[in-house]
């Protein structure tokens, strides 16, 4: 327990599964789940309030820079909560053929499929907000662990002890992992991310998605605590 609150993630190596599975955030009550559910809500429909002249630009700026044949909008599937999968939508930030030979490939740093307005939208976060949509069907959390694509889901499933669990919850559109760990594009990064993934499953509550939530646009809008 201590070390869990000192360092904001599991520690994997011991671990008992059921010391895990039984925490009070493997098993979400009724309560908890609305409650999640309306903040949600209100916390999607109050970004899109604010934010929708910015993705009318987005949407413009993608529009001028690929031509009128070109697709705005991004949909890829994705593994929800309980492995159920959805299609989550973003703005293009890559090319048309990003994945032509149809086989998943992780983003890197400095990718070459990324345009040039791909890169600003990507840094800025901006990409992300047609995801506000799978928030309010239901599809995602705007707190929670990052939706990956089902091809790496499988390998890590059986690759990463435990990975499973963090699909306890629905993904999210921010968390605790993506604060607290950089980008990463590996199998070690994926079991190093794990850790914190379980520590916000276990460990989540209103107050603790409020403080993500406000970390967040810390990152976004000022650069604080941007790994």
């Amino acid at each position: 327990e201590f070390f869990e609150r000192e360092a904001g993630k599991i520690k994997m190596e011991p671990t008992n599964p059921s010391w895990l599975v039984f925490s009070d955030g493997f098993n979400i009550s009724p309560m908890r789940r609305t409650i999640k559910r309306a903040f949600d809500v209100v916390i999607a429909l109050l970004v899109l309030l604010v934010t929708w002249p910015l993705m009318l630009l987005t949407a413009l700026a993608i529009r001028l820079e690929s031509g009128r044949g070109a697709s705005i909008l991004y949909h890829q599937e994705r593994v929800g909560e309980n492995g159920k999968l959805f299609r989550l939508i973003k703005f293009r930030s890559m090319g048309t053929d990003a994945e032509s030979n149809g086989v998943a490939r992780w983003a890197t740093k400095n990718d070459q499929r990324v345009t040039r307005v791909g890169h600003f939208i990507r840094r800025v976060r901006l990409d992300e907000l047609p995801q506000l949509w799978n928030v309010l069907r239901g599809d995602m959390s705007i707190i929670g662990p990052r939706p990956e694509r089902p091809q790496f889901v499988d390998d890590f499933n059986i690759r990463i002890r435990y990975y499973a669990l963090r699909h306890c919850l629905k993904p999210g559109l921010t968390g605790w992992a993506q604060l607290r760990y950089p980008y990463g594009s590996s199998l070690e990064d994926a079991e190093e991310k794990l850790k914190f993934d379980l520590f916000y499953v276990k460990n989540h509550n209103l107050v603790f998605d409020l403080a993500i939530l406000i970390q967040t646009l810390e990152v976004v809008l000022f650069g604080r605590g941007a790994r």
